[in-house]
């Protein structure tokens, strides 16, 4: 009954901002555990490079290099992926960008940028693979869409990071949203808020790991298994059942008494 709790032997993904960070994270994840992996980003290059990478030995993992900064790219990563497959198995919304300036300063353009490729982009792709999703999805085996939140989404962190703010915590009510309308379809919807990951987009993980573990409660940084493990569960059968949540994975940071309140 549970020796394949946690298996994705058969299961086709797709992880967008894969490339790197914790993106790259879950798609490895997901390759250890058996399934068959698109990854896609907006640069081709590191798109290209990261599925060779991640392809060694297993030939599991492909690029589909898109932006998804706007709703036609979205639809046009559906295209190149119904041109592969016939079917989507499990969604990783992931890509995303962050902006930080004075609030007498805050920029529209960082704005828009930030709510389009974290907040709108996650809704319309998808939307455009809802058709490839519902295709294989059975009461036996649902559908799984993961959005990657963040805790900054739960609380607020010391910097002045308004649309990131904004498009995170409204990524995680957009989750239950979503999550309330395609369970009917046998899509599961749930959600991931990362906290301290060493990445691109928080440096302060990667350059300052050891300050930055000194404020989590569990003393240290995430690392790639916390994140793939808990991508893993919610997209195998182990998570079936959670439907509109998501999970802090931050090693209680999202909890703990922030540096700038004490």
């Amino acid at each position: 009954m549970f020796e394949n709790l946690f298996s994705l032997e058969g299961r086709t993904a797709l992880v967008t901002g894969g490339s790197r960070g914790i993106g790259k994270m879950i798609a490895a994840g997901f390759i250890a555990q058996g399934a068959k992996v698109y990854i896609s980003s907006r640069k081709a290059d590191q798109c290209d490079a990261a599925a060779q990478e991640l392809s060694e030995g297993n030939g599991r993992c492909f690029s589909l290099p898109q932006d998804l900064s706007t709703v036609e790219g979205c639809r046009e990563l559906t295209r190149k992926l119904q041109e592969r497959e016939d079917h989507l198995d499990i969604l990783v919304n992931n890509a995303g960008a962050a902006w930080g300036a004075d609030f007498d300063e805050f920029p529209e353009h960082g704005w828009d940028k930030v709510m389009d490729l974290n907040l709108k982009s996650p809704f319309f792709l998808t939307q455009a693979l809802h058709g490839m999703l519902k295709a294989g999805a059975s009461d036996q085996k649902p559908a799984k869409v993961i959005n990657i939140a963040s805790i900054d989404g739960i609380r607020l962190n010391p910097w002045e990071t308004y649309s990131y703010h904004a498009s995170k915590s409204g990524l995680i009510f957009l989750t239950r949203r979503i999550a309330a309308r395609l369970v009917q379809d046998r899509i599961v919807v749930s959600g991931i808020a990362p906290g301290p990951f060493p990445s691109e987009m928080n440096r302060d993980a990667r350059d300052n790991g050891d300050e930055v573990a000194h404020k989590t409660p569990l003393g240290r940084v995430g690392n790639d298994e916390d994140m793939a493990g808990a991508a893993i569960f919610l997209a195998s059968r182990a998570g079936d059942y959670v439907v509109g949540d998501t999970i802090a994975v931050d090693g209680g940071h999202a909890y703990a008494k922030l540096p700038y309140t004490e």
